[in-house]
């Protein structure tokens, strides 16, 4: 269990040194035509998925990938999308930045977590079960297409290493930053910027790590978020110990890491956040709970780590992330801004008449 809390540490560090939220990452792609985040989620992706592939055909770990739901998978996971913009953060971002003092995301993090247990174990687990029941496929792709899992991992790779090549050799655009106050480690560890990529490629590896460690306490999975997240709720009500499992220490990990990270960057502060904020994180934090747990995780559970072992869940639900990610952006940030400026047009030719 003790390593559980350990990856959930490291993976905290990382994610709040290297400001790796996919929720920025995704809305970037749509407002500002920027894919680095997501050529970077595609580094992490495919080194665990030749690591956890490795593992399989050495007998080392057994995975079953059963079958999921596909209203269950894309409406989930579109309503996941919706409320992480709504939140500002993916459900490790909500974990990172409030380790980081935002008091916004403090409270998205409690209303996910609430709404995911009220999904799984309470009110809604009712309505859950009923669109688990409904257009089940199997949920092996490699199985669906009748393909070897080992050719699927080769294109993925493939296509990751030609986008983040291409990428690379675009002219670097020179980012001006202030005199270096630390040497050594203590400016690698807190004050250097960490490139995307690197910190990809050293979020695959932990996602890999998580399998086999997981695996030891007789939970044969990798990294999750959400059930996690929701059974901290559930024990905290019930009393239940079962339900304190390694996915539990993994996220209480990626609080102290991220913690740990923010304090030695001093980038720890506590923020209060205005009124239309803190609305937004409620609802936002409320949508993400029932959301991955309709999906059947978020953009750990299934983004990062189902895809790895190219399981339709995964990639539908990253997919359908994305989109959702699109559409609250629009609403959010793009209307918003159109309106405004046709107002500005309106008041200005108003004037001049």
């Amino acid at each position: 269990m003790i390593t559980g809390l350990l990856v959930g540490i490291l993976l905290g560090f990382i994610l709040q040194r290297a400001r790796f939220c996919m929720t920025g990452g995704f809305r970037d792609i749509y407002l500002a035509k920027s894919f680095t985040m997501l050529y970077a989620f595609l580094i992490a992706i495919s080194v665990q998925a030749i690591g956890v592939f490795l593992l399989v055909k050495g007998d080392y770990l057994a995975i079953s990938t059963g079958s999921i739901s596909l209203l269950g998978s894309i409406g989930g996971s579109l309503l996941f999308g919706i409320g992480i913009v709504l939140a500002g953060g993916c459900a490790t971002g909500t974990w990172y930045r409030a380790a980081e003092g935002l008091i916004g995301s403090w409270i998205a993090l409690l209303f996910y977590m609430i709404f995911a247990a009220i999904t799984k174990y309470g009110a809604l687990s009712g309505i859950q079960q009923e669109i688990a029941s409904v257009t089940v496929i199997n949920d092996s792709i490699a199985q669906t297409l009748g393909i070897e899992q080992g050719i699927l991992i080769t294109l993925l790779v493939a296509v990751t290493g030609f986008l983040t090549i291409k990428h690379l050799r675009k002219p670097k655009v020179k980012i001006p930053s202030l005199p270096a106050k630390h040497t050594g480690i203590r400016h690698l560890l807190f004050e250097k910027r960490w490139h995307p990529f690197v910190a990809g490629a050293v979020i695959g590896l932990v996602a890999l790590a998580a399998w086999p460690l997981s695996s030891m306490t007789g939970r044969n999975s990798g990294l999750g978020i959400t059930t996690p997240s929701a059974n901290i709720i559930q024990f905290l009500v019930t009393g239940d110990l079962g339900l304190i499992d390694w996915g539990v220490f993994l996220v209480l990990g990626i609080f102290m890491g991220s913690f740990i990270a923010a304090k030695g960057s001093r980038e720890f502060k506590w923020r209060v956040p205005s009124h239309n904020i803190i609305i937004a994180s409620v609802i936002g934090g409320a949508i993400m709970g029932i959301g991955a747990s309709l999906a059947g995780g978020c953009t750990i559970g299934n983004g990062l780590t189902n895809t790895s072992i190219m399981a339709w869940k995964g990639w539908l639900g990253l997919f359908f992330t994305i989109i959702g990610v699109w559409i609250a952006s629009y609403f959010v940030y793009v209307r918003p801004r159109r309106t405004a400026g046709q107002n500005a047009t309106s008041i200005a030719g108003v004037s001049a008449s």
